[in-house]
């Protein structure tokens, strides 16, 4: 009987064993896998808007945009935006989003957020954009702190103006958001009424290491991270009256 029993435990231990194997291999490691993708996709998107934002500031055509930012109380970053369908036309992409704080005029972020917009049309191909909005109003960087807007009618935006000699026409410019765009090397200001704006909980959380939320990097500012030094520091470069 003791054989028996001793012969049972060697069978058991092993089938056990294979059995915790598999659940940790088809379970613990690809969540870690997962985690470690979204993180590193955070990250990319991070240092991708920074391009992104010099290439915008460094173009002779885009004087507005450089005259407009020093004002700007949040800078809402995406570098690739698609658009392209049959019939129905849809666009989206994600982006980064930095805020000044209120009180201490400092620049604090990012947070991750998705844009998009869906239009009625016959439409073959497709296209990719990126898009930058500007901020100008608190009433704008609090609109976009939420976890869903759709920009327009209360929250006021307008294409920004581009070309040399076209900060000018930014004098009396009194709206919440200015959007400005690049396609294919070629700048424009590009209409984002009626886009929807949209937190990415999932970078936001792989970005900081756990739940994290819009307010808790702008409002609460419990969460911090030193690969996004880069980021801030370029848009206060740009911000310097």
């Amino acid at each position: 009987m003791r054989v028996d029993r001793q012969r049972m435990g060697k069978t058991v231990v092993p089938i056990i064993m294979a059995v915790l194997l598999f659940w940790a291999i088809t379970t613990i490691i690809p969540c870690r896998a997962a985690a470690d993708g979204k993180q590193l996709a955070a990250r990319h998107l991070v240092e991708r808007a920074v391009l992104t934002l010099e290439t915008f500031a460094s173009a002779d055509e885009m004087e507005a945009f450089r005259s407009l930012i020093r004002d700007a109380e949040g800078v809402f970053i995406a570098p690739q935006v698609l658009k392209g369908a049959f019939v129905v036309g849809a666009s989206g992409g994600s982006g980064v989003f930095i805020a000044r704080c209120s009180l201490t005029r400092q620049w604090m972020g990012p947070a991750f957020y998705t844009i998009g917009e869906a239009s009625l049309g016959f439409q073959i191909g497709g296209s990719s954009s990126e898009v930058i909005l500007l901020a100008m109003t608190r009433r704008g960087v609090n609109a976009l702190l939420e976890s869903s807007i759709k920009l327009g009618g209360d929250i006021g935006v307008a294409v920004g103006p581009v070309g040399m000699g076209a900060a000018a026409s930014t004098a009396n410019l009194s709206v919440d958001i200015v959007s400005f765009a690049r396609k294919k090397g070629l700048y424009a200001g590009v209409s984002v009424d009626g886009a929807i704006v949209k937190t990415r909980n999932d970078l936001n959380n792989a970005y900081y290491g756990g739940i994290t939320t819009a307010s808790d990097v702008f409002l609460k500012r419990t969460a911090s991270q030193p690969h996004a030094a880069g980021l801030l520091q370029a848009v206060a470069r740009l911000a310097k009256p």
